[in-house]
């Protein structure tokens, strides 16, 4: 189950309690305090892991805390820091203090890390009492409490390529034939509810990563239907493969399909709307598709590819222009 978005709460471990204790050693009939500190507790840190692909984990635990500090003992033995407790999430993992409603950390790439909740600093022992006039003292101090917050934690996936079209347009199926990913493929609209990642290899050193975004409808801008879950996924992309139906099967102008989809992405984010696209008509097969990518060509003044997800046709095509246009310098 792909889980995107969820609340939760950590608190940092508390720190060990300092120690109360008074040398006993032979011949040292009066040795003096000699209590020890307690540990610090431990931190709780949010790592991005590379191979974690959703938040489902959370949904299980909502509240994290990270381990205690070990009390202080005699002979000036101070306890052990405890170990922070690291909870792994996949990159692209936005890290916010729901309560004050600021963002802590862009978890973008593996091995980022930030730190949610320090754990409490250890106590003091006796032997820190100790002066002139009070040489036997008989107080410590507990270890603190850790830090507590509520954190909210957003993914936004991160793709090399965003997979752009409205719902059955042949994107869940485009993936799995330039993929080993098998997403949820089937006749009706909004097949795929979250988007499904896959990765095209090209040789040993060659290779993007693709996603396939749930279909966009009108008004998703302002969140109707899947709205800002679609949009929110495909802000990363570094470009856009927008693949146009050429017989939709809600009877809808492909046109104006077309238009409805670049016309949201400019609402949501101007910049989003400039990000670089290519233009497919899929379902070649189709006798329609051919008419359609001459109006999408009139329209756009661009090149516009015919592909079918099914015969394979076009497809090594597809992939060279896109590795053309993540790639521009060298070529």
């Amino acid at each position: 189950m792909f889980v995107d978005q969820v609340e939760i709460v950590v608190r940092g471990g508390r720190g060990g309690d300092g120690c109360v204790s008074f040398l006993r050693e032979k011949y040292i009939p009066k040795g003096g305090p000699d209590g020890g500190d307690g540990g610090r507790g431990g931190s709780v840190i949010l790592e991005a892991k590379e191979g974690v692909d959703s938040l489902m984990p959370y949904t299980m635990k909502r509240t994290w805390v990270g381990k205690k500090g070990v009390p202080g003992q005699g002979c000036q033995r101070h306890g052990a820091g405890a170990d922070d407790t690291i909870l792994f999430v996949p990159p692209g993992t936005l890290v916010y203090d729901a309560t004050a409603g600021f963002l802590m950390k862009d978890l973008a790439h593996p091995g980022d890390q930030v730190n949610v909740a320090r754990g409490g600093a250890g106590g003091k022992g006796n032997m820190r009492f100790r002066t002139s006039r009070n040489r036997a003292p008989r107080q410590c101090t507990p270890g603190e409490e850790g830090e507590i917050r509520t954190l909210k934690l957003e993914l936004k996936v991160i793709a090399d390529v965003g997979l752009l079209g409205k719902p059955n347009a042949g994107k869940s199926t485009l993936l799995s034939r330039l993929t080993k990913a098998r997403p949820e493929i089937a006749n009706y609209p909004f097949t795929t509810k979250y988007p499904n990642l896959g990765r095209v290899q090209l040789g040993i050193d060659a290779s993007f990563v693709i996603a396939d975004i749930p279909g966009l409808i009108e008004g998703a801008a302002q969140g109707i239907g899947l709205g800002h879950e679609f949009l929110r996924h495909i802000e990363r992309a570094g470009i856009l493969v927008h693949l146009v139906e050429p017989l939709p099967m809600d009877g809808t102008d492909p046109i104006e399909n077309y238009r409805a989809i670049r016309s949201e992405l400019a609402q949501y984010d101007e910049a989003l709307a400039k990000r670089p696209e290519i233009l497919v008509v899929s379902k070649a097969e189709i006798p329609e598709a051919e008419m359609v990518k001459k109006q999408l060509e009139e329209l756009t003044g661009r090149e516009v590819m015919t592909i079918s997800a099914v015969t394979g046709q076009n497809l090594n095509v597809l992939v060279k222009k896109i590795i053309a246009t993540l790639n521009p310098e060298e070529e």
